[in-house]
């Protein structure tokens, strides 16, 4: 399948520094993004240790299947999805190693939505609240599952997603990179079809704007991903841009 993306980071209306990382790698087909946290510019340090991090294990990996795979192999998922969920885990390890580096550092963290494409066939696999949704005939599915306190909420009944939008306790995430050396990797693999569109965000978009706006705009560029994805950041600003805003929009074609 043929692809084509727009890329877009943007540092809001309330933030001085951008702690969002965005990376695209068109010849191995990969694309990500990180929402880095942490005090003195460690989140934007985080999130940059993260999206490299990857993107070297994967060109890394790239048609050499006799390197050295530091977590073993995972017998459930493809040799792509495996490269994927290995590059996040030595992302993760990275983080780890430059929290040790530097005392400012410690605590840091970040979130990853990462995408790997073989042919028709995307693999995903995400950490923390960054998303990806997929846009397909007129419609928008969340594929991934924050990982977030108002997320456990939600699924335990406690609090509605309306009531989680405004929640003080959003921000709070249960999982990312530097957390622990022992990261769990939620992956899944999708087949796509002509004019299917990912849409891989950071929460400085899903705060401000909502599924049902969110795929307002998706629909209304018409499948154009640069004017969607520049039509996104507009409308996460016009909301009050309170946080980082990052969107990545694949689009699929045969």
């Amino acid at each position: 399948m043929k692809i084509t993306y727009q890329a877009l980071t943007d540092v809001g209306r309330k933030r001085k520094g951008n702690e969002d990382s965005l990376f695209v790698n068109p010849e191995q087909n990969l694309f990500v993004v990180a929402d880095g946290m942490g005090g003195h510019a460690a989140g934007e340090v985080a999130s940059k240790v993260a999206v490299e991090s990857i993107n070297e294990f994967v060109c890394l990996t790239s048609g050499d299947e006799e390197i050295t795979w530091p977590f073993g192999l995972d017998e459930n998922i493809s040799y792509d999805g495996n490269r994927l969920k290995t590059a996040v885990r030595y992302a993760n390890r990275k983080v780890l190693e430059a929290m040790k580096e530097r005392t400012e550092y410690e605590g840091m963290a970040t979130t990853v939505a990462a995408v790997l494409v073989d042919a028709d066939t995307a693999n995903l696999a995400h950490v923390g609240d960054s998303r990806v949704y997929l846009f397909r005939d007129g419609a928008l599915s969340q594929l991934t599952s924050d990982h977030s306190w108002v997320n456990e909420q939600i699924q335990s009944g406690i609090i509605s997603a309306d009531q989680a939008r405004t929640h003080p306790l959003r921000n709070v995430v249960t999982r990312a990179l530097g957390g622990k050396p022992d990261l769990q990797v939620d992956m899944q693999s999708h087949k796509m079809q002509a004019d299917d569109l990912l849409l891989l965000c950071s929460d400085g978009l899903t705060t401000m704007v909502s599924d049902e706006e969110i795929a307002r705009v998706v629909s209304e560029a018409a499948l154009d991903v640069e004017a969607g994805a520049k039509n996104l950041v507009a409308e996460a600003n016009a909301r009050g841009g309170e946080d980082n805003i990052t969107v990545l929009l694949i689009r699929f074609q045969e």
